[in-house]
């Protein structure tokens, strides 16, 4: 990679971040295209800085990963229509040092789920109440599907609901839900911690389908869980992948090198198993 005066500036921030297969997926996908740009990992809590130094240096578009999908709204100029009805925010446009919030996430799942799962009057249960799972069940339920939500911190779970006119289950009676879908949206699971599961094993009935966003580690403990007794799985480098496509279309007007993204983040999957 070429890097020079003219080279541009993405990233994403999050808090931790240092994991994120982001930069080698945009990176990969930038030099696939010939476009002199580079990507970084910003590993920050500091979103009012973050944001005034993008317009200052200028970083040209950022990726918004947890925790901060909900909170970097207030820190931006203007909002997409569908991330404004969402109320979440992944991704970030510099537009002439304006600073324009995008939410790709919704259309990520709906990729990963297309031609998997009917979509309407299915049952799903959404695990989790944060950026992510907003954007999921959003998406849901424009699609026609029944979604409950469950949260660990009930509050946070019973507002989100209330926000998007969903059901509302306790964390502690989530396997009372006979859910045709299940869609695991919290990092419980993620690496380093990848023998955690949020879910309980009684919830796992055969024949449902079960998605966990994580994708790194690509099966998760969750989803080990569930094949083993006869569940549809669905990893998460389908959404992480399509999601990021449709970012590097927001931040370039060019159609993305979707099958090199998706077979750098793979390959780089399968070294870390291998290492293991």
């Amino acid at each position: 990679m070429k890097i020079d005066q003219y080279t541009e500036l993405y990233g994403i921030i999050g808090y931790p971040v240092r994991h994120s297969l982001s930069p080698l997926m945009h990176n990969t996908a930038f030099e696939a295209v010939g476009i002199n740009a580079v990507y970084f990992a910003f590993e920050t809590r500091d979103l009012k800085a973050v944001t005034e130094g993008m317009k200052a240096l200028p970083i040209k578009g950022m990726s918004v990963t947890t925790p901060h999908k909900i909170r970097i709204i207030d820190h931006l100029d203007d909002l997409h229509a569908l991330a404004s009805q969402i109320g979440s925010v992944n991704t970030v446009v510099n537009h002439d040092g304006r600073l324009i919030g995008f939410n790709t996430d919704a259309s990520g799942a709906l990729r990963a789920l297309e031609g998997k799962v009917r979509l309407e009057d299915t049952h799903s249960l959404i695990v989790g109440a944060g950026g992510a799972a907003r954007s999921i069940a959003f998406a849901l339920k424009e699609m026609g599907a029944i979604v409950t939500i469950t949260n660990r911190t009930a509050s946070k779970g019973k507002a989100l609901t209330k926000a998007l006119g969903c059901g509302f289950v306790p964390w502690e009676k989530m396997d009372h839900i006979e859910a045709e879908l299940i869609v695991q949206t919290t990092p419980l699971g993620m690496a380093p911690d990848i023998n955690a599961c949020p879910i309980p094993v009684s919830i796992l009935k055969p024949g449902i389908t079960v998605m966990d966003i994580i994708y790194n580690p690509r099966c998760t403990r969750l989803l080990r869980l569930a094949e083993s007794r006869d569940c549809q799985i669905i990893d998460g480098v389908s959404m992480f992948v399509h999601q990021g496509a449709e970012q590097f279309r927001i931040w370039t007007n060019l159609d993305p090198p979707l099958r090199v993204m998706e077979e750098v983040v793979k390959e780089a999957l399968e070294k870390q198993d291998g290492s293991k």
